[in-house]
């Protein structure tokens, strides 16, 4: 009786971790089907991206450790007083996303004002926003990061491989970044009306010392982005201190979204060492390297995208356009999509489908727009 019943308790959990983790398995299966036409073997090392794995690992041990500070939540009631209704503080926090992953990349930009969307909109009741404002952040964070060599993954790679010029890239980049400023600027004023906000008068003290020491060590993190200092630095410093500082916080890390990464490393890897996949891609590439950037990106992500197209054509110029824009669309057009997903389920239990069908909405409508946009562009040119 006592096995039987350990045994349902077992199946009970692991369905709540199914439920819970949806993403992290779907990404473990399409691992193991590639597995299966490309045996492990030295080149699965090369596969990963061990400074993002170390960068993502980092920041959410430190926005945990602000989190538990109430850091956001101080930062939030700091927004609210400022703007005066529900959508300035929306455009607020969506520009902040924006302007946040050209400097700090796309995926920490999520990581760094997701919470704090979450508790402005918590801590106001206007929760009915909180699909609609995270999936506005997830475009902010995947289009802003177009316009500079490290906003996005697949900028840093396709800038290095193809050694294109600074004032080039910007010049290319240039077009896509305004006209996306214009759609997500749009689309919050008309998608949410200026209703009054109400805080009560609470006042909250952070501990300055707490406070001081992890926005070191968030620095630190962004730092390494910048590649200012070696990732490993990182890698030992940050835990080591909240080790002593905040345990709870190094407990409190997402690490299914770790897996994820990981799992979808390995999918994207062995994807563009299979020789009819790769023969596929060639051929459609002598059609329309922007059109089949941005279809490629949402089957397997932009960047394997930008890393197994960039064997096939010297015409870096679509396919950079294409592996930004195609960011957009799918839940796993990028990566860092998954960031927010998970973000907005782990707070929003019960309202995924929902979510999922505003995200799958905003963002074809943003992907047509913008594609529609550049073949106009191109045309005139």
């Amino acid at each position: 009786m006592t096995g039987i019943l350990r045994r349902s308790a077992i199946l009970r959990a692991l369905v709540r971790f199914v439920k819970k983790n949806t993403v992290t398995v779907i990404a473990f299966f399409a691992a193991l089907v590639t597995i299966f036409f490309v045996p492990p073997d030295e080149a699965y090392l090369g596969y990963f991206d061990f400074k993002t794995l170390t960068c993502l690992f980092c920041v959410l041990a430190v926005v945990c450790a602000l989190k538990n500070i109430r850091f956001f939540y101080a930062l939030a009631r700091k927004i609210v007083q400022t703007f005066g209704n529900i959508r300035m503080c929306v455009l607020a926090l969506v520009y902040i996303t924006f302007i946040g992953s050209m400097l700090i990349a796309n995926d920490m930009a999520l990581l760094t004002f997701l919470p704090l969307g979450f508790f402005v909109l918590s801590s106001t009741h206007k929760e009915k926003h909180m699909a609609f404002t995270f999936i506005m952040q997830n475009i902010a964070a995947n289009l802003g990061g177009m316009l500079t060599p490290f906003g996005n993954p697949q900028n840093l790679y396709l800038y290095t491989k193809f050694e294109i010029p600074n004032l080039e890239f910007l010049k290319i980049m240039a077009p896509p970044f305004l006209f996306s400023v214009a759609l997500i600027t749009v689309c919050c004023i008309v998608f949410v009306k200026p209703e009054p906000l109400k805080l009560d008068d609470a006042k909250i003290r952070l501990p300055v010392e707490r406070t001081v020491l992890y926005l070191a060590l968030f620095a630190l993190a962004i730092a390494i982005v910048f590649r200012g200092i070696p990732y490993w630095i990182g890698l030992v410093v940050i835990p080591s201190v909240l080790l002593f500082a905040d345990r709870k916080a190094l407990l409190a890390v997402d690490y299914p979204l770790l897996l994820t990464f990981v799992f979808f490393f390995i999918f994207a890897g062995n994807m563009g060492r299979i020789d009819a996949v790769r023969a596929f891609f060639s051929g459609l590439l002598e059609k329309s390297t922007l059109l089949v950037s941005v279809i490629s990106c949402q089957v397997i992500s932009n960047v394997p995208t930008a890393v197994l197209l960039s064997q096939f054509t010297n015409n870096y110029t679509e396919l950079l356009i294409g592996v930004n824009i195609g960011g957009v669309g799918t839940l796993i057009a990028s990566l860092a999509s998954l960031i927010t997903f998970r973000e907005y389920v782990k707070n929003n239990p019960g309202k995924t489908m929902n979510y999922v069908g505003k995200y799958t909405l905003f963002n074809f409508g943003f992907l047509i727009l913008l594609v529609g946009f550049m073949l106009l562009m191109m045309a005139i040119r």
